[in-house]
């Protein structure tokens, strides 16, 4: 089934270009040119993913973003003229997923859409949002990490990066990989705080099994090892 985006945007030019790329990588596109009607089209189409411009007429980017988390956690991407960090970081404070400051390549609109499809890990399944291996399960439905059973209290950014590595198993990344992958917007901060967060995972997850383990790969970065 193709994956359906809403591109909202009050440039028509921009949004028919986006649609015609879009529909050419085999998504499903629909176009809304103002806030109102991109919550109601949300709402009533169900998109995987909306592209979501800030300056808007009826109710501008901030607002829609806003309302649309109220409802839904599907992935949005915001792009916008507006290119300083303080308005990425209200982005993602609202609840946007990424943000592509405006002029922008089509290669790289594609690529983040892609990026955060595999973030969520809906680039192949949408509906499994939770991956288990012996003793662990990490579902990121509900944000829900059990470590042999008992639920452990995980804050969101440890579980969307045991999320990602669990789902890539023996795969390594590097921390600026890490930092791209999930905390997405191009973060500003030190890659050290890759490893502050898998230290603190660490404290919660070693030597509960024998067939998995959080490994660091010195020099590189990190992986989830799984033995045989």
């Amino acid at each position: 089934m193709k994956k359906k985006i809403l591109v909202v945007d009050d440039d028509s030019n921009i949004a028919e270009l986006l649609r015609f790329y879009l529909e050419k990588e085999d998504f499903e596109v629909n176009v809304k040119s103002n806030g109102k009607d991109a919550v109601k089209a949300f709402s009533e189409w169900s998109p995987d993913l909306m592209l979501l411009d800030i300056m808007l007429p009826k109710m501008d980017g901030w607002q829609v973003c806003r309302e649309i988390r109220r409802f839904s956690s599907k992935p949005i991407i915001m792009l916008s003229a507006k290119g300083e960090t303080v308005d990425k970081v209200l982005g993602l404070e609202l609840g946007a997923d990424d943000y592509i400051s405006k002029p922008f390549e089509i290669k790289e609109v594609i690529a983040r859409i892609k990026a955060v499809f595999r973030r969520y890990g809906t680039d192949e399944n949408e509906d499994v949002r939770e991956v288990k291996y012996e003793n662990l399960s990490i579902n990121l439905e509900n944000y829900e990490l059990r470590v042999r059973g008992v639920q452990v209290d995980t804050p969101p950014k440890e579980m969307e990066l045991i999320y990602h590595l669990a789902c890539n198993p023996n795969r390594v990344f590097t921390r600026d990989q890490l930092l791209d992958e999930v905390w997405g917007f191009d973060y500003y901060g030190d890659s050290r705080t890759v490893d502050v967060h898998v230290k603190r995972l660490r404290e919660k997850l070693d030597g509960v099994s024998d067939k998995w383990s959080l490994k660091t790969v010195w020099g590189v970065g990190y992986k989830f090892e799984v033995r045989e």
